[in-house]
């Protein structure tokens, strides 16, 4: 008889539904790519929307055809697209808006979308970034200023617009919409 040392033997190996088993590549949900001229296409058909009157097809288009596969810079750009529909709409115009796209077919997954782009450009709009022509200066008040005097004040009216926007969309969505998003893993 075989002498083993059963406190050795890994039993996870045996049973089928261990997570030691379980390929973590299918938790990350496949997505196709897509190219930043794509998403430079797809922003200048919804910016033809917006132009022309169509608001609440500007946002619908950006918000379903969201660019999961693509990389940063096409994430940027679609970003940027979708803040500046959301600055356009008016605040009278935003809970009829939520309502009308909530009630369609796929309205809470488009919501949901709208969400994550909030949270994104919430995020986005806290952190300054410094290029390499601005240089930090001392105050003495022991303060640097980063931006230049008024350079900081238009990320101000965009998180004004954004948290505006973020208040809407919980009153619509409810609560839920803020759960599926912080454990979805596809990113905008």
């Amino acid at each position: 008889m075989a002498v083993a040392n059963w406190r050795t033997i890994n039993i996870d190996l045996f049973d089928s539904e261990s997570p030691a088993n379980f390929d973590v590549a299918s938790l990350s949900p496949s997505v196709a790519h897509i190219s930043a001229a794509e998403v430079q296409s797809l922003s200048g058909q919804v910016k033809q929307l917006l132009r022309g009157g169509d608001s609440e097809g500007a946002l619908r288009g950006a918000l379903e055809n969201a660019p999961y596969g693509g990389d940063a810079g096409a994430k940027e750009v679609h970003l940027a697209t979708v803040v500046e529909i959301l600055q356009s709409i008016k605040q009278s115009e935003m809970s009829p808006m939520l309502s009308r796209i909530y009630g369609s077919d796929g309205g809470i997954e488009t919501l949901d979308v709208l969400m994550k782009y909030l949270y994104k450009g919430m995020s986005h709009n806290s952190q300054p970034t410094l290029s390499s022509s601005r240089t930090i200066s001392p105050q003495p008040t022991g303060f640097s200023q980063i931006h230049s005097r008024g350079g900081g004040e238009g990320g101000g009216q965009a998180m004004s617009v954004l948290l505006s926007w973020h208040e809407k969309l919980v009153e619509i969505a409810g609560p839920g919409s803020i759960v599926r998003v912080m454990t979805d893993r596809r990113t905008v």
